[in-house]
């Protein structure tokens, strides 16, 4: 006992971890506690409260805990809640397919470009069709980067051109015509309806109408956006959550060689 807190002996806790049988962990090994949070269209009482238990419970939860709830406005209520999850899975068993190529630094990648390339490579990025949100592609392309991951305007051998947001599919193939760019980067945050399948779809499909598609490197990315996504819609590749510069820019340097040398 110290500072107030209990404690208990590790050794009395189930340490067994079976990567066939992965389940949820809370506060010991195999436990199963998931956390939830979700609103019911219903006004804040005992009945929601319950409501609510037995949708857990119908979600395969065990010991289905509510310990926070709050009315949102009349006829809907909020809440947080515990329970502990009775499935798993086979961890063993799980493939997803990833992005292939290997990390660099900014250093790193504009060593490669000029050592293999020899030039600076055109990257165009923006934000398409009525999409508005602009952090994901500023965090890719604006100088001051995010996270301390310079974006690629900072890179030597890299000419950034950030269009910004709400760009029409034919005005982003029109700059990329104009500029010559080797790379194009979509940034998509806005998924309502799966409006942001739509734009990706359109994007390809416009591109290889202009006889254009093979001719650059076309890479998506945003909170809903994969590797497997992106290359079922056409893409070259996909960045989602935790993708920062780095990442992109070794991709587009090392993929733009991979054709060269393979022609």
């Amino acid at each position: 006992m110290s500072g107030g807190l209990y404690s208990t002996k590790s050794n009395d806790f189930d340490k067994t971890l079976d990567l066939k049988k992965v389940t949820p962990y809370g506060d010991t090994m195999n436990d199963g506690k998931v956390q939830l949070s979700f609103t019911l269209p219903v006004p804040a009482c005992a009945e929601a409260t319950e409501a609510a238990k037995q949708l857990l419970k119908k979600m395969g939860l065990d010991n289905p805990q509510v310990v926070f709830f709050k009315e949102l406005t009349p006829g809907y209520t909020f809440f947080n809640c515990y329970g502990n999850c009775t499935h798993n899975v086979d961890f063993t068993s799980i493939n997803v397919p990833k992005v292939e190529s290997s990390v660099m630094d900014m250093n790193e990648t504009d060593i490669y470009i000029r050592e293999n390339i020899g030039r600076s490579l055109v990257v165009i990025g923006a934000s398409t069709g009525t999409d508005a949100h602009t952090v994901g592609i500023d965090a890719i392309m604006n100088m001051k980067g995010y996270a301390g991951h310079y974006g690629l305007e900072r890179y030597e051998m890299f000419e950034a051109i950030n269009l910004g947001s709400q760009v029409l599919n034919e005005d982003f193939i029109a700059k990329a015509i104009e500029l010559k760019a080797d790379a194009l980067l979509v940034s998509q945050t806005v998924t309502q309806k799966d409006v942001h399948i739509k734009n990706l779809v359109e994007l390809v499909e416009l591109l290889e109408a202009e006889g254009l598609r093979e001719r650059v490197i076309l890479i998506c990315g945003g909170p809903r956006i994969n590797h497997e996504l992106a290359k079922e819609l056409g893409y070259d590749a996909g960045f989602g959550m935790n993708s920062y510069a780095d990442d992109v820019a070794s991709y587009i340097a090392q993929e733009y060689v991979s054709r060269q040398s393979s022609k």
